[in-house]
């Protein structure tokens, strides 16, 4: 990645629940089309923080800063896809209609917006699918629909929460790489939540490692892995294996550090 200026800064980012602190000073930059990761260990505030950023949630402290002005509200240059797409998308609506939704509030006549419906399908693969229901489809697919509507919306900055946890193994892999062929299309900045530390390594230009609750980071880390990446030959390079394995260590000393405190 070029040496860019952040077009998203998360600077010093505390939030509680009541008395439990979930996030504490986390602090970290993503550049102009840069692919971050966020991990760390269970119940450590990741979907908490991912929340933050997207303003679906407020901090009590701290800022977040997108292209240079602080998010107050859910910014319009930021989309979001959630893990569960059978919770995201409307059963009763079309594939189509539910690409099309978060469009319906803007200026866009309605030719522009059935232009910026099939675009996004066609980016993701599903150029035919506008007139299905997404319970005539697949897990992979209703995830792709979901990652539609995200693209339609033309964000500069992605947000996805686990966006993959709830599909098989064969699919997670396909997504991943659909996933990476849009960023480097696209130029969208990602951030991306994911319990998986291969998936985190394979996708990333920067790891971002959380500690336990209350969550800090306890590293932001390059992979300078190229941009060119491929399941089966990216995943056997030993620079591959030697972050897999520092990054792993990272989290079972922070799951050590939390149950002592506990």
């Amino acid at each position: 990645m070029e040496d860019t200026s952040p077009i998203l800064s998360v600077e010093h980012l505390r939030k509680s629940f009541g008395p439990k602190k979930v996030l504490q000073d986390v602090t970290f930059t993503a550049a102009e089309g840069e692919f971050v990761c966020i991990v760390g260990p269970s119940g450590a505030g990741k979907t908490t923080l991912l929340r933050c950023l997207a303003r679906l949630a407020s901090a009590d402290d701290g800022r977040v800063v997108l292209a240079g002005r602080p998010v107050e509200r859910p910014p319009a240059e930021m989309a979001v896809v959630f893990q569960d797409y059978s919770r995201s998308l409307m059963p009763w609506m079309r594939v189509e209609s539910n690409v099309e939704l978060p469009l319906l509030r803007s200026r866009l006549t309605r030719g522009e917006r059935a232009e910026r419906v099939q675009q996004a399908l066609i980016d993701v693969g599903l150029p035919d699918a506008g007139r299905l229901y997404p319970w005539q489809m697949s897990g992979g697919m209703q995830q792709r629909v979901a990652i539609a509507r995200a693209l339609a919306y033309r964000p500069s900055v992605l947000v996805m929460d686990e966006p993959f946890a709830s599909v098989d193994a064969q699919t997670r892999a396909d997504l991943e790489d659909l996933t990476l062929r849009l960023r480097d299309r696209l130029g969208v900045t990602i951030v991306l939540v994911t319990h998986d530390i291969d998936e985190a390594v394979y996708l990333s230009d920067k790891v971002i490692v959380l500690s336990g609750s209350p969550a800090t980071v306890t590293a932001a880390i390059p992979v300078p892995l190229g941009s060119e990446r491929e399941q089966v030959a990216t995943k056997a390079q030993p620079e591959f294996l030697r972050l897999r394995a520092e990054i792993h260590g990272m989290i079972m000393r922070s799951n050590t550090a939390s149950r002592s405190v506990a």
